[in-house]
């Protein structure tokens, strides 16, 4: 850029900051500097590839091409040097790469990780910089996230956990022309050192015993050698898979859960008395004062309510082991709701999707937020990973 170029740019800079109009984008005044930045670099990598060896082997400049890239500054045309054996790999601009800066790329994952769909991003990029830019390319660039998706979900695990939450929520997925619904299975840990750690995310047409199954394999297989305790909802068949896989692991079925499926089907002029009653078994201070509150429960409620006893003394078993840990952990692991407030964190991500065109577009979305929401956790820790440990 001659000196009297420089000169025009300022004073077009200034009349167009003076004016509000925007200095980036197709007509802005910032836009030769970095179309005259990229030409320059291309120019200096292309300098470094013809080598004596390129030159050896009869390679040489071979004019030049045209290409528009999309930059925070906007949008740019550029002139590309290209060599006759097409060997020539630029590194500041790759070929058929039409997203120029890594924080524009990094702005449209950022904002598709908070749940604005393609639509709405292309909006925004195009109001901020200037630049339009088509569903296809923003798809591609979230695409750029699965490979790291993939290296998480196999990473490898510590041998132990002391606590692992395992709950499902549920999706709408389109698949060969009809909506269906998926359950996205979600494995939470506590680790030694107090910290939340998720383990994976797993998606099937279902929720069921048998994909749970496969599941706790998996991790097995990723260095997971035992859990002490195993928190879980009141699914079918769930805590004999665990048994299967974890044989030493202690299964706690989720108390919150049995009392909301109990609850629900007493009447509401009862409600108030029943919880009242309810509540003086899971509040217990020992497992032999909790079934004899139990016993009293039928005693007053078992006429009218003799299904809802039936439930708890058939499920007593995996109800029950909080009683034998100390008041500081039962709090912790009578309930799964530490992986529920992790769902409900996503699902405030997910609420304005109707359905997912794909399980990879789902797990895209949901691993994006997951990430934002994992950075949280490193503030915090829970002293009862030590405890567990240590009794």
């Amino acid at each position: 850029m001659t000196e009297q170029e420089y000169e025009l740019m300022q004073e077009k800079a200034l009349k167009q900051l003076k004016s509000g109009k925007s200095m980036l984008g197709k007509d802005g005044a910032f836009t030769p500097l970095l179309k005259q930045f990229l030409e320059t670099a291309l120019q200096a990598e292309m300098e470094e590839h013809l080598s004596e060896v390129e030159r050896s082997k009869k390679n040489k400049r071979n004019g030049k091409g045209k290409k528009t890239v999309i930059s925070s500054l906007g949008e740019v045309e550029i002139e590309t040097p290209q060599d006759r054996h097409s060997t020539f790999e630029p590194e500041i601009v790759k070929k058929r790469e039409r997203i120029l800066v890594e924080s524009l790329s990094s702005k449209i994952l950022s904002l598709y990780g908070k749940g604005m769909s393609l639509r709405d991003i292309s909006d925004y990029v195009e109001d901020m910089y200037d630049v339009p830019v088509s569903a296809t390319i923003l798809s591609n660039i979230t695409d750029r996230i699965i490979p790291d998706i993939t290296e998480w979900q196999n990473r490898s695990l510590e041998s132990i956990y002391p606590i692992v939450f395992m709950d499902a929520m549920h999706f709408k997925v389109r698949e060969e022309g009809r909506v269906i619904t998926k359950a996205m299975y979600t494995v939470l840990a506590i680790t030694r050192e107090g910290k939340k750690e998720l383990l994976g995310l797993y998606i099937s047409d279902s929720e069921g015993a048998a994909f749970w199954l496969s599941v706790l394999t998996e991790l097995k297989n990723r260095g997971l050698e035992d859990i002490l305790i195993a928190c879980i909802d009141n699914l079918k068949g769930f805590s004999e898979a665990i048994e299967t896989v974890y044989p030493k692991c202690e299964v706690q079925s989720c108390v919150i859960h049995q009392i909301r499926n109990t609850i629900k089907y007493v009447s509401s002029s009862n409600r108030k008395d029943f919880m009242t009653d309810l509540k003086l078994i899971y509040k217990a201070n020992t497992v032999d004062l909790a079934k004899l509150e139990l016993d009293n429960l039928e005693k007053k409620w078992g006429a009218k309510y003799p299904l809802l006893i039936k439930s708890w003394r058939n499920n007593w078993g995996k109800l029950t082991p909080y009683f034998s840990y100390s008041p500081e952990i039962r709090r912790f692991i009578y309930t799964t709701n530490i992986v529920e407030g992790f769902h409900r964190q996503i699902r405030k991500v997910t609420k304005t999707k109707g359905s997912f065109t794909s399980n990879m577009a789902l797990m895209k979305l949901v691993y994006l937020a997951t990430m934002q929401i994992i950075k949280k956790w490193i503030q915090s820790s829970y002293p009862i990973g030590e405890l567990l440990c240590n009794s």
